[in-house]
């Protein structure tokens, strides 16, 4: 089944395939002018990161902060010297108990019914909690710097946006 149209339909057609290419022309150059301003919006935003919000966390994180972490230390390396010891001392000498009597286990019934022995091969180097430490002390410090720098800008109206349009600075 085919269908012909008209010339008018035709000419009707191609007009408003022009239309719609003209639209479309005009919808990419909306979106590429677009993405330049969020473009520059990003730089002003960084810039301003620089310039007022990493400088003004740092100032409160040492103000507010720093005191209690400092105050803490003792704390955390008293716990730590303390978790080391039980974990050194209690729990790893009863887990290597128990995994060398199972071991010891298995091996008496492999060689009673004949089967190959487990070759228990020496410990790896252990690793240390001060990595553990370090880095819940740099999850707390990143939580700090956040509150801190939502109190800032949520405390200041001058750095929203206006509902009005934005005037170039004088230069």
């Amino acid at each position: 089944m085919s269908v012909s149209l008209s010339r008018k339909r035709k000419k009707e057609l191609r007009r408003l395939q022009g239309t719609a290419n003209r639209v479309l022309e005009a919808q990419r150059e909306v979106a590429a002018e677009a993405a330049d301003v969020a473009r520059a919006a990003g730089r002003q935003l960084s810039a301003i990161n620089q310039e007022v919000l990493a400088p003004e966390a740092r100032r409160k994180y040492h103000e507010y902060l720093e005191p209690y972490v400092e105050r803490a230390q003792p704390y955390v390396e008293s716990g730590y010297r303390k978790g080391k010891k039980f974990f050194d001392g209690r729990v790893i000498p009863a887990a290597g108990g128990v995994i060398g009597r199972a071991i010891g286990a298995y091996d008496a019934t492999a060689e009673k019914l004949g089967k190959r022995t487990i070759v228990v091969e020496p410990p790896k180097k252990k690793s240390s909690a001060g990595a553990v430490i370090a880095a819940v002390l740099g999850i707390a410090a990143a939580v700090g710097i956040f509150v801190v720098a939502w109190k800032t800008l949520s405390a200041e109206d001058e750095l929203w946006v206006a509902d009005e349009a934005v005037a170039a600075p004088d230069a």
